[in-house]
């Protein structure tokens, strides 16, 4: 619990930090409410709207009230999708509102011994240590490899956890070993000549648990013709830590990646995961007051772009033949890359041009699936509340293959298909894997 002089504390750095315009810019409209989706799930209650969690942003700032558990509560309780900000008449730029508020509390807060632990390695001892990803996601490759994982269900431990943590154990994917994933190139020749020179953004999480998905993508950009520069000092993009109230280690993270890809000489640096290049996307605003590293963001910011969309300016649709066996697709937007990158089109475009397929447009493809990042585990209630509304869109489509952009989204998508008995008819895959499949075909 929150203490008085804690409360003080946070309250008064509120008023420091917090953007004074960019609070007064919310006219209190409600546009942004049917966008949300917690407050909808919530049954429309106004502390779990966009506007509302401003009301309580400006309260606390200018002092009407404390900082006090239910204003966390409120602001922990928001995916961060910023569904809000496109359908915003005044342009409100929310995201950056809750990350300030966030790291405001949580940096001036007093955590117990378990929640600092816990902390203390995601954030500091984990998630900046690329060796240390590896040997995490090793053993997990190893529990599956090794029979632990059959017997765990065979002696039905899994049912000793959370219904959704079993489910999610259950749909994660096959992980390489610990050898593959260090075995990394840094550099791939184009197809033919190369028509352009890109940098290529391989993640964390992308790069050990879902090493399958950044080999395809490397793959793609080679046919397409580019020349694939994968710079060996680049980090986490610190994602996780600028939504978590860890701001500090998102910049140091930020610096580190700037400094990496600085010196590629490409043309762009691409990304296949929306969280990761929604973050990316957005150096420039989180090192906007370091005159050292403002200019250098900001240049690093402009060559961001995913891989959909160099794929479409390539005419890799055009000049490729893509097809499938005949299947109905619908495809799930990935929040970040579609609200942060404005990335919407170029996956539907890639889409539709696969041949055999009929594509089918889910109602509220742009609405959350309740994954964002790992809320589907620190807030699993509303999470599946939202993918339960998710899943219902989802079936009505009739679709065999669920597309999606981000890995966050295809595990929750999964996840989905499991919880609803759909997994001997229903697949989710990443754009790039099917992609991939549909030129190999």
């Amino acid at each position: 619990m929150t203490t008085a002089e804690e409360k003080k504390v946070i309250g008064e750095q509120f008023q420091l930090r917090m953007d004074q315009g960019e609070l007064m810019n919310c006219m209190r409209c409600g546009f942004c409410l049917p966008a949300c989706p917690t407050y909808i799930e919530s049954g429309y209650q106004e502390e779990h709207s966009p506007r509302g969690r401003l009301a309580l942003m400006k309260a606390v700032t200018d002092g009407e009230i404390e900082p006090d558990e239910d204003v966390e509560r409120s602001l922990d309780m928001c995916l961060g999708c910023r569904a809000c900000e496109p359908v915003c008449p005044a342009g409100v730029n929310y995201g950056h509102l809750l990350e300030e508020a966030r790291d405001t509390i949580q940096q001036n807060k007093k955590h117990s011994a378990p929640v600092k632990a816990a902390r203390n390695l995601a954030f500091k001892q984990l998630f900046p240590h690329e060796n240390r990803m590896q040997t995490l996601t090793g053993l997990l490759g190893f529990y599956q490899r090794s029979g632990i994982q059959s017997l765990f269900h065979k002696t039905r431990l899994n049912k000793l956890l959370p219904d959704n943590l079993a489910t999610m154990e259950k749909v994660l994917p096959n992980v390489p070993r610990k050898k593959e994933m260090k075995n990394r190139p840094s550099f791939v020749e184009a197809e033919s000549r190369a028509v352009k020179r890109v940098a290529f953004f391989s993640g964390c999480l992308m790069d050990t648990m879902f090493m399958e998905t950044n080999d395809a993508t490397i793959k793609l950009l080679k046919l397409a013709d580019c020349e694939i520069v994968i710079p060996d000092s680049q980090a986490c993009c610190g994602a996780l830590h600028g939504h978590s109230g860890e701001k500090a280690g998102a910049a140091e993270l930020a610096k580190r990646n700037i400094e990496a890809f600085e010196e590629t000489g490409a043309d762009y640096i691409i990304t296949n995961a929306g969280g990761c290049g929604a973050f990316l996307v957005e150096y420039d605003h989180l090192l906007k007051d370091d005159p050292e590293w403002a200019d250098r963001a900001k240049q690093f910011t402009d060559k961001i772009k995913d891989i959909t969309s160099i794929l479409v300016e390539l005419d890799f649709h055009r000049t490729h033949t893509l097809a499938l066996s005949e299947q109905i697709v619908t495809y799930q937007d990935s929040c970040h890359l579609r609200n942060v990158m404005k990335t919407a089109d170029a996956p539907r475009k890639l889409l539709h041009a696969m041949e055999n397929i009929d594509f089918r447009e889910m109602e509220k493809a742009d609405s959350c699936c309740g994954s964002a990042g790992i809320y589907n585990i620190v807030e699993s209630e509303m999470s599946m509340k939202i993918l339960d509304t998710k899943m219902k869109h989802t079936k009505a489509t009739q679709a065999a293959t669920i597309v999606t952009a981000n890995p966050g989204c295809l595990l929750q998508m999964k996840l989905g298909i499991e919880r609803e008995g759909l997994s001997e008819s229903v697949r989710a895959v990443h754009i790039v894997d099917l992609l991939l499949e549909a030129v190999e075909v």
